[in-house]
């Protein structure tokens, strides 16, 4: 006896179509909105490690030696880097989205080129800072 599931007109329908909505298939502006979200996600998990930095910097004199030692650690410079990456990146991006939000720069040619600005200033930025943390 055959199933009448396996010949009913539904099965044989169409299938969803897969869309790729991988971030490198994203136009500029979409990229820089989600690095805009990773930066901001990163400023707020890394505030804890830097609080505890700050600490350790101003209790006392011994204190101080300990937070030169680790901020020295190169591990810790590219941390801080990254933080400060995400700092300037997530400072671009938001004077961007402020200036959208009062309809300047909203045509699609602006909006690329703001993106490419925000990346561009926010990685020359980062590479300034790298300079002077090394």
């Amino acid at each position: 006896m055959s199933d009448p599931a396996v010949n009913s007109p539904r099965l044989h329908a169409a299938r969803p179509v897969w869309y790729n909505l991988s971030p490198v298939n994203l136009p500029i502006p979409g990229l820089v909105s989600i690095f805009h979200r990773v930066s901001g996600l990163a400023l707020f998990a890394g505030m804890f490690w830097l609080l505890y930095l700050l600490d350790e910097s101003l209790a006392s004199a011994e204190s101080f030696a300990r937070f030169k030692a680790i901020a020295a650690h190169p591990l810790a410079k590219l941390v801080l880097l990254g933080f400060g990456w995400s700092f300037l990146h997530h400072f671009c991006a938001g004077i961007r989205f402020l200036l959208l939000d009062v309809h300047i720069g909203s045509s699609l040619e602006a909006a690329r080129r703001s993106s490419g600005i925000v990346f561009g200033v926010s990685l020359l930025l980062t590479v300034i800072l790298g300079a002077r943390l090394w």
